[in-house]
């Protein structure tokens, strides 16, 4: 790698572990940073993380073992390259953490792991129980924080600013470059930033669904706003849904490591039916445990399946999962001495922006890490416990790219003009535009996709979803008398609504089922389908065009999942 080049402006968009590490680092690395929020500093979907972070840190594992369960969980669309960045770089990632402040759980004989879903090892690290996200947050925004104050206080070292309750509009592109964003403060009035570089670290796109472990602020604003500015973007079809999200109001998530360490699934004639499913039992892969759900919930009316966690003890589930332990209390349960009811919700999109090994997009100056990218990890499913691991590795490698040079193409698999896409193939799917109708609302976008682009899909559906998508227009924009929360919502709700087009063509151009996209009627898997779907906007056009990537970087992939 070439010597990172000096004093650029960066400007970081998201304050989730991603966005944090990258200010921090790009700080440290000598360049003036702001960093900007959507809500508060601590306000991210890092923050709702439970289950913990995923590294080959002990003796009887190896950074081998945790790339063939990445990749046996990827369902064959992993690319073999960026598993083995994040696999063996992330304990030197989790390391940087440590020091960062974040006080991983330790027994007599050193820092803790549990076994999540999906690994032959137990290698999670947890902190604070089951509030992991939380307690990496929390220490990241204060190194954020000291970064800050000391840069105010001591002339003529890099400085960090920190805009919080600012959300992003739309990226400002120069030719074929980003050099900026539009940005909407706190007043209620949109900015303008210049920077050399922007990194998106906005996170996922959970209000897309009604059912959600997300906070409400997860619309997907970076993707939504980088493709309209043209960069590429794949896989939004995969979409996994987390299988047990308590029953309640708020759906607050019951983290997979509840099942690791012994709850099991019932039915509603207390039957353990994941036995008959697949090996793994509760453990197997989130997708199959949340189809499972899905279906059994079906068969019984409706009504959610229970997760019995009352062979633990009442100790053990108030020392290691204190979170869900006053979730539950607060929906009037204690899940110490009755099951409690438990569906599935949304919860983490492997699709995104499009990047490099270096978290580099097709566009020159833009940078994607987090959820907010698609960088090749976490194929059609995501290994549990793997999203922080990523966040980590790919902002650190981000910051360490800024200034050399725009994304390797053949690391993106794109083609270089619409001619080599599938634009003229009439089986691609149209892409959705504004119709005649009226201005989309979001609840009912919302069950339009839980019903169609949720945990069971078919082509009918999908097709209809389209077609009422294609019926809905973009929010008018607000007015003079309109507060800073509407031309928020107005903005949200326009990325839903690009958002929502793209993952339904997506879900319907891929005729197959493959890790967290299941159709009804395609329920096998297809090797020549082995590749991803990337969609690109000129910026010269209004026609998006389907890209069908070479399946020759992915067939190692499929090659794992039969070892």
């Amino acid at each position: 790698m070439a010597p990172v080049a000096p004093s650029l402006r960066i400007l970081v968009i998201g304050s989730g572990l991603a966005g944090l590490i990258a200010a921090v680092r790009a700080t440290d690395a000598g360049h003036s940073v702001t960093l900007v929020t959507k809500q508060g500093l601590p306000d991210s979907n890092t923050r709702y993380a439970q289950g913990g972070i995923a590294a080959a840190m002990f003796p009887d594992d190896s950074v081998d073992l945790h790339i063939l369960d990445t990749l046996r969980a990827g369902a064959g669309l992993c690319d073999p390259a960026a598993v083995e960045v994040l696999c063996s770089e992330g304990p030197a990632r989790v390391r940087d953490l440590i020091r960062f402040g974040v006080d991983f759980d330790r027994d007599d004989s050193g820092v803790t792991r549990g076994l999540e879903a999906a690994h032959s090892r137990s290698r999670v690290l947890h902190a604070g129980g089951d509030a992991t996200g939380a307690a990496i947050e929390a220490a990241l925004v204060s190194t954020v924080r000291e970064r800050a104050a000391r840069s105010d206080q001591t002339p003529g070292i890099p400085r960090v600013r920190i805009r919080e309750h600012t959300m992003l509009v739309d990226l400002l592109v120069a030719g074929d470059r980003v050099t900026g964003a539009s940005l909407l403060g706190p007043d209620g009035l949109v900015h303008q930033v210049d920077a050399d570089a922007v990194i998106l670290a906005t996170g996922g796109a959970g209000s897309l669904f009604p059912h959600t472990t997300n906070p409400a602020l997860a619309t997907g604003d970076g993707v939504a706003a980088a493709w309209r500015a043209g960069a590429a973007i794949a896989d939004l079809e995969f979409y996994q849904f987390h299988p047990t999200a308590l029953a309640v109001p708020g759906t607050p998530l019951v983290s997979e490591a509840v099942r690791g360490e012994g709850a099991v699934l019932l039915n509603a004639r207390g039957e353990r039916f994941m036995l008959a499913i697949h090996p793994g039992a509760e453990l197997a892969p989130r997708d199959i445990v949340a189809r499972s759900i899905a279906r059994e919930m079906s068969a019984q009316g409706g009504t959610p399946v229970l997760l019995d966690a009352t062979g633990l003890g009442r100790e053990l589930l108030e020392t290691r999962f204190p979170t869900i332990t006053a979730a539950c209390l607060s929906a009037g349960i204690d899940w110490a001495v009755e099951p409690i009811p438990v569906a599935p919700a949304a919860h983490y999109w492997m699709g995104g922006v499009s990047t490099d090994l270096w978290g580099r997009t097709s566009l020159p100056g833009l940078y994607a890490v987090g959820e907010t990218a698609r960088t090749g990890t976490h194929g059609a499913n995501r290994l549990a416990s793997n999203s922080l691991l990523e966040a980590a590795v790919f902002a650190d490698r981000a910051v360490r790219a800024l200034g050399t040079g725009p994304a390797h193409v053949e690391g993106l698999n794109l083609p270089q003009t619409p001619a080599n896409s599938h634009a003229s193939d009439a089986t691609a799917p149209a892409l959705a535009v504004d119709g005649p109708g009226a201005p989309v609302d979001r609840a009912e976008l919302q069950r339009l996709m839980w019903d169609a682009a949720g945990v069971l899909r078919d082509g009918d559906g999908l097709a209809a979803a389209s077609a009422a998508l294609a019926g809905w227009k973009h929010p008018a924009p607000t007015g003079r008398d309109a507060t800073p929360a509407d031309r928020v919502r107005t903005v949200e709700d326009g990325n839903l609504l690009d958002l929502a087009r793209i993952t339904v063509a997506s879900a319907l151009a891929r005729e197959e089922s493959r890790g967290a996209h299941y159709r009804a009627d395609f329920p096998e898997s297809r090797l020549e389908l082995a590749h991803s779907q990337s969609w690109m906007r000129p910026v010269d056009s209004d026609d998006p065009f389907l890209v069908l990537e070479s399946p020759g970087r992915t067939r190692e992939a499929e090659e794992a999942i039969a070892c």
